[in-house]
């Protein structure tokens, strides 16, 4: 294969898997296509005649730096990236306020395995519990021990 072909080939193989990133996200195929990027920029450099190989290298840098400042600027805001990242809303997300939690003593039942932590229900409610120091499964009688900051423990009962 000639070093035209080849290079041209590399650019493309770049381009094509660093696109389909964007679609299947995990950085394993950016990775590849960074990779043909730089075999490209390594053919273009040793095969190129002198004026030809620093546009090369110059070239393929600039579009990679160009095309990670698009991703990193745009990516977030697409809708792929809304749907990949958490809302401010989730971020700020507490499972239980202080003020709507059963009292300490209160019995119910485990509908999980507690291991350490699981969903019990008490007072009728499904609730995200936390066996206070040995599993409990599911079935079993729990009774709240403490509350602290929306974290509810429990012990068998």
């Amino acid at each position: 294969m000639d070093p035209l072909t080849l290079y041209i080939t590399l650019l493309a193989v770049g381009f094509i898997l660093v696109g389909i990133e964007i679609f299947i996200p995990g950085g394993i195929l950016g990775t590849f296509g960074a990779i043909a990027w730089l075999a490209a920029a390594i053919v273009g450099w040793t095969k190129f005649p002198d004026p030809w190989k620093l546009v090369s290298a110059v070239g393929l840098l600039f579009i990679g730096l160009l095309t990670f400042v698009i991703w990193i600027r745009y990516f977030p805001k697409s809708r792929m990236g809304k749907l990949l990242s958490l809302s401010e809303n989730a971020a700020n997300y507490k499972a239980h306020k202080n003020t709507d939690l059963p009292p300490v003593g209160s019995v119910g039942k485990a509908l999980s395995t507690l291991r350490p932590s699981g969903i019990a229900e008490v007072e009728g409610r499904r609730l995200d519990v936390v066996a206070n120091g040995e599993w409990i499964d599911a079935g079993e009688p729990v009774k709240i021990s403490s509350t602290s900051g929306g974290h509810i423990s429990v012990v068998k009962a």
